[in-house]
């Protein structure tokens, strides 16, 4: 039965646990930790370029898969299984950080590639479930709700990281370098834990027709081949995820650049970390905010607002000059974050038919994966052009905009139609 808090509540809780991993590992400490200790003696520009390039090839693997997993999976009625298998990977991963020796960034590198995988490819399946947790007239608060959960899960875990981190000695270790390969142990063990209740609650709607494993997959790779001509016969869902994936690239862009950011213009790293932290607890009640909101004004005008915000944040990011002030941006962009993401992820459950949402997921997850490559690209070609880093954070309102006049022209109320005659069999 869908509407079911109990479902509802477990499906979030997964978001609870694996938001962890977004805080503590890839935004908050693994960056600086892959510098300062398994790329020890490495030149800085060296290391940067090993680091992004377990980024890139971590993407570029999950961009790959998304789409024919998800074809398999609708098939199979497999998508708890794929969220299990993919977060006991990532979990596993994330714990064999913790006995990673020091200038060991080869090992580092591999098992935060394999963990991002866990991570990303987990959140492809996790997002389809939610057909199965919700009706429509109820997607766009469970969504915020599922982002909230999130901010609250990874930001209280992080919350104590950063505390084991800045006094280590309240925990009984022995330095900053070992508090932060505690810290990498408790996200594996926290993402573990807060899986279970998926695994346990939600129940999965079953296809019509099931199959031996080789039948499952070559009807999968099928299946994903009338979906690359679908989505382009779908205009609605095609230009759709064009502006989300400008967009969505200019909110990435911004995550995972502003501490960069605020140390090229002389911010304090420690106080960025902190200022990231504000983010998670902000983003926990504006979410569920978000998600009254798309339920009384639509998910296109929350979305719309979101934007709005990033656009401003861009616009104060390029005359910033103090801490107050950074912190200032991460409370005004805790506000619209998670409400951008979950708005847009309960929109697009409007224009897809529901038998194939994790295969449509899966090139969701994809248009995802491939933002914030575009961005940053434009930010650092931008900075380097001009020589200045303010200009290069400016040029991400290009992104905003040009998503947000896509967007305009997403005709919903053909989306849904378009769905309905493709779940008949008529598309």
């Amino acid at each position: 039965m869908k509407n079911n808090w109990k479902r509802i509540l477990a499906w979030s809780l997964y978001d609870f646990g694996n938001s962890a991993y977004a805080t503590t590992v890839i935004a908050g400490f693994f960056p600086v930790f892959f510098k300062e200790y398994w790329s020890v003696g490495v030149n800085v520009t060296e290391s940067t370029f090993k680091l992004g390039l377990a980024n890139s090839i971590s993407s570029v693997v999950v961009v790959l898969l998304a789409p024919v997993l998800g074809a398999i999976a609708d098939r199979g009625g497999a998508r708890k299984r794929f969220v299990a298998a993919f977060a006991l990977m990532g979990c596993a991963m994330t714990i064999s950080l913790f006995f990673v020796g020091r200038g060991n960034w080869i090992m580092a590198a591999v098992f935060f590639v394999a963990g991002t995988i866990g991570f990303s490819g987990g959140n492809a399946f996790y997002d389809s479930l939610i057909v199965d947790v919700v009706e429509e007239d109820r997607v766009d608060f469970v969504s915020a709700f599922g982002y909230s959960m999130g901010y609250l899960g990874g930001g209280l875990l992080f919350a104590v990281n950063v505390l084991m981190v800045l006094k280590p000695g309240l925990f009984g270790l022995a330095d900053k370098a070992q508090a932060v390969k505690v810290s990498f142990l408790t996200v594996g063990i926290w993402w573990a834990v807060f899986t279970v209740p998926l695994l346990l609650f939600v129940e999965e709607k079953k296809p019509p027709r099931g199959g031996s494993f080789i039948r499952t997959v070559r009807e999968g790779f099928g299946q994903l081949s009338r979906t690359f001509r679908r989505v382009r016969h779908l205009k609605v869902v095609s230009l759709f995820l064009a502006g989300y994936w400008l967009y969505i690239d200019g909110v990435h862009t911004i995550i995972r650049m502003a501490i960069d950011y605020g140390m090229s213009i002389g911010l304090d790293s420690n106080r960025l970390i902190l200022a990231l932290l504000v983010v998670q607890f902000v983003g926990f009640p504006a979410a569920i905010v978000f998600g009254k909101l798309g339920q009384k004004l639509g998910p296109r005008t929350g979305i719309y607002i979101g934007i709005t915000v990033y656009v401003l944040m861009t616009v104060w990011a390029y005359y910033l000059d103090s801490e107050a002030e950074f912190f200032g941006m991460a409370v005004a962009i805790g506000l619209v974050q998670g409400g951008i993401q979950s708005l847009s992820r309960s929109f697009y459950t409007r224009i897809i038919p529901e038998g194939q949402s994790a295969e449509f997921f899966g090139f969701y997850n994809m248009v995802g994966k491939f933002a914030a490559v575009l961005g940053p690209a434009l930010v650092g070609w931008t900075a380097l052009a001009s020589g200045d880093p303010r200009k290069g954070i400016f040029s991400i309102t290009v992104l905003l905009i040009l998503g947000g006049i896509l967007l305009f022209f997403v005709n919903e109320e053909k989306g849904r139609e378009m769905a309905r005659e493709m779940e008949k069999g008529r598309v």
